[in-house]
Protein backbone atom coordinates (compact mmCIF):
# COMPACT_ATOMS: atom_id res chain seq x y z
CA UNK A 1 0.00 0.00 0.00
CA UNK A 2 2.61 2.42 0.87
CA UNK A 3 4.50 1.86 -1.86
CA UNK A 4 1.74 2.43 -4.48
CA UNK A 5 1.00 5.69 -2.47
CA UNK A 6 4.80 6.27 -3.28
CA UNK A 7 4.16 5.59 -7.39
CA UNK A 8 1.15 7.56 -7.34
CA UNK A 9 2.31 10.34 -5.68
CA UNK A 10 5.45 11.20 -7.77
CA UNK A 11 3.12 10.52 -10.73
CA UNK A 12 1.19 13.29 -9.72
CA UNK A 13 4.45 15.42 -9.16
CA UNK A 14 5.74 15.00 -12.57
CA UNK A 15 2.35 15.23 -14.05
CA UNK A 16 2.45 19.14 -11.66
CA UNK A 17 5.86 19.81 -12.90
CA UNK A 18 5.14 18.89 -16.64
CA UNK A 19 2.43 21.54 -16.43
CA UNK A 20 4.40 24.30 -15.10
CA UNK A 21 7.04 23.95 -17.43
CA UNK A 22 5.13 23.68 -20.12
CA UNK A 23 3.07 27.33 -19.23
CA UNK A 24 6.54 29.02 -18.05
CA UNK A 25 8.06 27.79 -22.13
CA UNK A 26 4.45 29.22 -23.37
CA UNK A 27 4.95 32.61 -21.86
CA UNK A 28 8.36 32.89 -22.79
CA UNK A 29 7.23 32.11 -26.60
CA UNK A 30 4.53 34.12 -26.63
CA UNK A 31 6.17 37.57 -26.75
CA UNK A 32 4.76 39.01 -23.99
CA UNK A 33 6.83 42.05 -22.39
CA UNK A 34 9.47 41.42 -24.97
CA UNK A 35 10.77 44.83 -25.07
CA UNK A 36 9.52 47.86 -22.98
CA UNK A 37 7.35 50.16 -24.83
CA UNK A 38 8.29 53.58 -25.28
CA UNK A 39 6.18 56.86 -24.78
CA UNK A 40 4.36 58.94 -27.06
CA UNK A 41 6.14 61.56 -28.69
CA UNK A 42 4.17 64.31 -29.93
CA UNK A 43 6.07 67.55 -29.59
CA UNK A 44 6.02 70.80 -31.44
CA UNK A 45 8.61 73.96 -30.90
CA UNK A 46 13.27 73.53 -31.39
CA UNK A 47 13.28 74.65 -27.80
CA UNK A 48 16.37 77.06 -28.54
CA UNK A 49 15.94 78.29 -25.00
CA UNK A 50 16.39 75.11 -23.40
CA UNK A 51 12.81 74.36 -22.02
CA UNK A 52 10.38 71.87 -22.19
CA UNK A 53 7.04 72.24 -21.52
CA UNK A 54 4.90 68.69 -21.38
CA UNK A 55 0.94 68.22 -20.68
CA UNK A 56 -0.14 65.28 -19.40
CA UNK A 57 -3.80 65.06 -20.60
CA UNK A 58 -7.12 63.31 -21.14
CA UNK A 59 -9.35 64.12 -24.00
CA UNK A 60 -12.42 63.59 -22.02
CA UNK A 61 -11.46 65.46 -19.11
CA UNK A 62 -13.49 69.43 -18.85
CA UNK A 63 -10.30 71.01 -17.04
CA UNK A 64 -7.92 69.90 -19.89
CA UNK A 65 -10.70 71.61 -22.56
CA UNK A 66 -10.41 74.51 -20.22
CA UNK A 67 -6.63 74.34 -20.89
CA UNK A 68 -7.15 73.76 -24.48
CA UNK A 69 -7.02 77.40 -25.72
CA UNK A 70 -4.39 78.62 -23.09
CA UNK A 71 -1.82 76.38 -24.49
CA UNK A 72 -2.63 77.55 -28.00
CA UNK A 73 -1.84 80.60 -26.93
CA UNK A 74 1.24 79.67 -25.29
CA UNK A 75 2.99 77.24 -28.58
CA UNK A 76 1.74 80.73 -30.18
CA UNK A 77 3.54 83.41 -27.93
CA UNK A 78 6.84 81.22 -27.39
CA UNK A 79 7.06 79.41 -31.09
CA UNK A 80 10.19 77.75 -31.16
CA UNK A 81 11.69 79.13 -28.21
CA UNK A 82 10.42 75.97 -26.42
CA UNK A 83 9.21 72.61 -27.18
CA UNK A 84 5.67 71.64 -26.21
CA UNK A 85 4.95 68.19 -26.12
CA UNK A 86 1.31 66.47 -25.26
CA UNK A 87 1.33 63.04 -23.79
CA UNK A 88 -1.66 61.00 -22.37
CA UNK A 89 -3.00 60.61 -19.38
CA UNK A 90 -6.98 59.26 -19.67
CA UNK A 91 -8.74 58.66 -16.45
CA UNK A 92 -10.50 55.91 -17.48
CA UNK A 93 -11.91 55.39 -14.13
CA UNK A 94 -13.99 58.43 -13.97
CA UNK A 95 -14.20 59.17 -18.03
CA UNK A 96 -15.54 56.48 -20.44
CA UNK A 97 -14.51 57.44 -23.18
CA UNK A 98 -11.10 58.38 -22.17
CA UNK A 99 -8.93 55.86 -23.79
CA UNK A 100 -10.84 55.38 -27.21
CA UNK A 101 -10.11 58.71 -27.70
CA UNK A 102 -6.92 58.84 -26.76
CA UNK A 103 -6.51 55.59 -28.86
CA UNK A 104 -8.20 57.85 -31.31
CA UNK A 105 -5.21 60.73 -31.65
CA UNK A 106 -2.55 58.24 -31.33
CA UNK A 107 -3.80 56.35 -34.53
CA UNK A 108 -4.06 59.57 -36.42
CA UNK A 109 -0.63 60.46 -35.72
CA UNK A 110 0.56 57.65 -37.09
CA UNK A 111 -0.61 58.98 -40.63
CA UNK A 112 0.70 62.39 -39.84
CA UNK A 113 -2.55 64.21 -38.20
CA UNK A 114 -1.64 63.93 -34.28
CA UNK A 115 -2.03 67.70 -33.99
CA UNK A 116 -5.25 67.69 -36.63
CA UNK A 117 -7.13 65.23 -34.78
CA UNK A 118 -6.15 66.46 -30.91
CA UNK A 119 -7.39 69.81 -31.63
CA UNK A 120 -10.59 68.05 -32.74
CA UNK A 121 -11.00 66.16 -29.54
CA UNK A 122 -10.79 69.07 -27.43
CA UNK A 123 -12.25 71.34 -29.63
CA UNK A 124 -15.52 69.37 -29.94
CA UNK A 125 -15.37 67.38 -26.70
CA UNK A 126 -19.45 67.82 -26.06
CA UNK A 127 -20.29 66.69 -28.67
CA UNK A 128 -18.57 62.97 -28.21
CA UNK A 129 -17.94 62.79 -24.14
CA UNK A 130 -21.29 61.43 -23.09
CA UNK A 131 -21.54 59.50 -26.85
CA UNK A 132 -21.92 55.69 -26.62
CA UNK A 133 -20.61 55.03 -30.01
CA UNK A 134 -17.50 57.63 -29.30
CA UNK A 135 -15.75 55.39 -31.89
CA UNK A 136 -17.95 56.50 -34.75
CA UNK A 137 -17.80 60.04 -34.07
CA UNK A 138 -13.68 59.43 -34.26
CA UNK A 139 -14.40 57.57 -37.16
CA UNK A 140 -16.18 60.73 -39.29
CA UNK A 141 -13.25 62.89 -37.88
CA UNK A 142 -10.53 60.68 -39.39
CA UNK A 143 -12.36 60.79 -42.43
CA UNK A 144 -12.41 64.40 -42.43
CA UNK A 145 -8.79 64.93 -42.23
CA UNK A 146 -8.33 62.89 -45.38
CA UNK A 147 -6.83 59.29 -43.51
CA UNK A 148 -7.50 55.80 -44.56
CA UNK A 149 -10.16 54.89 -42.06
CA UNK A 150 -9.47 51.41 -42.05
CA UNK A 151 -6.11 51.51 -41.29
CA UNK A 152 -7.72 54.64 -38.79
CA UNK A 153 -9.35 52.04 -37.05
CA UNK A 154 -6.97 49.10 -37.18
CA UNK A 155 -4.43 51.20 -35.58
CA UNK A 156 -6.15 52.71 -33.00
CA UNK A 157 -7.14 49.01 -31.95
CA UNK A 158 -3.42 48.16 -31.94
CA UNK A 159 -1.09 46.95 -29.09
CA UNK A 160 0.87 49.05 -29.95
CA UNK A 161 -1.35 52.06 -29.34
CA UNK A 162 -2.16 51.54 -25.95
CA UNK A 163 1.19 50.15 -25.29
CA UNK A 164 2.78 53.69 -26.12
CA UNK A 165 -0.94 55.18 -23.90
CA UNK A 166 0.22 53.34 -20.82
CA UNK A 167 3.89 54.53 -21.16
CA UNK A 168 2.91 57.93 -21.42
CA UNK A 169 0.50 57.44 -17.61
CA UNK A 170 3.59 55.22 -16.23
CA UNK A 171 6.04 58.03 -16.87
CA UNK A 172 3.54 61.02 -15.48
CA UNK A 173 2.47 58.87 -12.49
CA UNK A 174 6.28 58.39 -11.87
CA UNK A 175 6.56 62.18 -11.73
CA UNK A 176 3.75 62.33 -9.02
CA UNK A 177 0.94 63.23 -11.54
CA UNK A 178 -2.39 62.55 -10.36
CA UNK A 179 -4.95 64.25 -12.13
CA UNK A 180 -5.26 66.19 -15.44
CA UNK A 181 -3.75 68.08 -16.96
CA UNK A 182 -0.46 67.55 -15.33
CA UNK A 183 2.37 69.95 -16.51
CA UNK A 184 5.84 69.70 -16.31
CA UNK A 185 8.80 71.99 -17.31
CA UNK A 186 12.21 70.36 -17.76
CA UNK A 187 11.11 67.36 -15.87
CA UNK A 188 9.51 68.83 -12.87
CA UNK A 189 5.72 68.32 -12.52
CA UNK A 190 4.55 72.33 -11.85
CA UNK A 191 1.46 73.59 -10.13
CA UNK A 192 -1.06 74.37 -12.83
CA UNK A 193 -1.37 77.73 -13.54
CA UNK A 194 -4.61 79.07 -13.96
CA UNK A 195 -4.11 81.79 -17.18
CA UNK A 196 -1.59 83.01 -19.86
CA UNK A 197 0.20 85.28 -17.37
CA UNK A 198 1.08 82.23 -14.93
CA UNK A 199 1.91 79.93 -17.67
CA UNK A 200 4.36 82.92 -18.80
CA UNK A 201 6.08 83.41 -15.01
CA UNK A 202 6.87 79.93 -14.88
CA UNK A 203 7.87 79.64 -18.80
CA UNK A 204 10.01 82.70 -18.38
CA UNK A 205 11.77 81.91 -14.89
CA UNK A 206 12.44 78.03 -16.32
CA UNK A 207 14.38 80.24 -19.53
CA UNK A 208 16.58 82.42 -17.07
CA UNK A 209 17.27 79.54 -15.03
CA UNK A 210 18.00 77.32 -18.29
CA UNK A 211 20.54 80.20 -19.45
CA UNK A 212 22.55 81.42 -16.64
Amino acid sequence: MDKRFLLILTAIIVVFVGIFMFGKSDNSSSGNGSGKAQPSNHVVGANTKGVALVEYGDYQCPACAQYFPIVKEIKAKYGDQISFRFANFPLVQIHPNAMVSARAAEAAGMQGKFWEMHDLLYGNQSAWASSSNASAIFEQYAKDLGLDVNKFKQDAASSGVLDAINADTAEVQALGGDSTPTFVINGKKIENPTSLEGFTKAIDEAIKNANQ
